[in-house]
Order: C-alpha cells, then structure tokens, then sequence
C-alpha cells in the first residue's frame, strides 16, 4: 500500500500507486481551497477597512468630538441652571458644549462692582466663602468647555482679582437662586477697579433635548 506522499505500494498492490495519487491530488485540493477562503476574507476585511467600515468608524469618531450646539443665548442657558442674570447686566454671552460623557452650559455677564457684590452677596449660601485662585491652570481639558469660546479669559487661569465659588440647588432662598435646578461653579473676576464679570459653568448629564439649534462642528 502506498503512503500519502505518493510512493509506490508493496509488490503485489498494483493500485497502491493510483491510490497515492488520489489521495495527494485531494490534499493539495483542500490546503488551494483553504488558502482561497483565507485569502478571501483577508480580501473582505481589507475591504470593509478602506471601504463602508472607514467610512462608519470615520462617522463614530465625528460624532463623539464636542459640538458647540448653536442658537444659545444667555436668557436661555440662565433659564436652564435657574439662576437669573440682573436686568441691568451687559456683555451677556451663553454656549452650550456637547460631549460624550456629558454636555456642559456655560454663561457670563458684567456688573458694575457695586452691582456684582449686591447680587453675589445675598446669593451666597450663609457660612460659605469665596476662595481665591492659589493654583492657576491653564489646562482646560478637565472642563472641555472653556470660555475662551466666548472670547472671556479662562478663568481657572486667573489669579488677580479672581474669587470662586460653588452653588447647588437649596443652598439659597435668594430670589436670583432660589429656582436653581442644578449645581453650578461660580468665578467673580474684578478685571477692574469698576467692573465685575461673573462666570458660570453648568453640568448636564444626561443633555438637554431638544437644543434651539442642532449642534454643528467642534
């Protein structure tokens, strides 16, 4: 009997070599047909990489960088935290950023100082303080929405003037607070010897829907 390499069978076995051969010509048979099924669907996940999976993986990655939604005006995002802005504050700006994790309301006003401490002041939860900025940074990366976006001086990167503080739903009965809806980070930077601007930020988990405007770009 021949073995599978081919080689011809003991004397008196005339088919052995026949055989051999059979055998040898289906091996070579399943290890083309198995090299072709490989090659095959190395082939499809190529394609599927340069093709629709580029393009999906491509759209994945679009859709998870923060968005600045569009249309956010300063009366909108105090309404959503539920602080109010003083009627007589200028320079008003408002952004509301989208993120994977969460979205985040940012909003800023001006105040004569005067004006600023008389709203801070009563606003403030009794006992609590404001504290100063010993530790400026200028990584913004923690907060992903800076207010650079609003042409305002970040203020974690302020020392002189700068005072911070944090306000959560119940912490005041002042009537600019008393509808606070949720907890909000307070910056009151006296960029000058007359003004105050006041900075609060806002975060929303899960996010607001519907916006006025459907975000667009980063």
């Amino acid at each position: 009997m021949g073995d599978i390499y081919g080689f011809p069978g003991p004397a008196g076995d005339p088919g052995g070599g026949a055989a051999a051969q059979r055998r040898r010509r289906r091996i070579v048979a399943w290890v083309v047909g198995l090299v072709l099924v490989v090659l095959g669907a190395l082939g499809g996940g190529i394609y599927y990489l340069l093709g629709p999976g580029a393009d999906k993986m491509l759209a994945e990655s679009e859709s998870e960088k923060p968005k600045w939604a569009g249309g956010i005006t300063p009366g909108w995002m105090s309404e959503q935290v539920g602080l109010k802005v003083p009627g007589q504050a200028t320079d008003r700006r408002a952004a509301y950023r989208i993120t994977s994790r969460f979205d985040i309301g940012i909003f800023a006003f001006t105040l004569p100082r005067a004006e600023a401490d008389a709203y801070l002041k009563p606003l403030h939860p009794k006992g609590s303080v404001w504290i100063r900025n010993f530790h400026p940074s200028k990584d913004d990366s923690r907060q992903t929405a800076s207010f650079e976006h609003l042409g305002f001086p970040e203020p974690e990167t302020l020392v002189k003037g700068l005072l911070k503080s944090s306000l959560c739903p119940g912490d005041t009965k002042d009537p600019n607070g008393v509808g606070l809806k949720r907890c909000v980070d307070l910056y009151a930077h006296r960029y000058s010897g007359e003004r105050t601007r006041i900075y609060v930020r806002s975060y929303f988990e899960p996010g607001i829907s519907p916006l006025p405007v459907a975000p667009t770009g980063a």
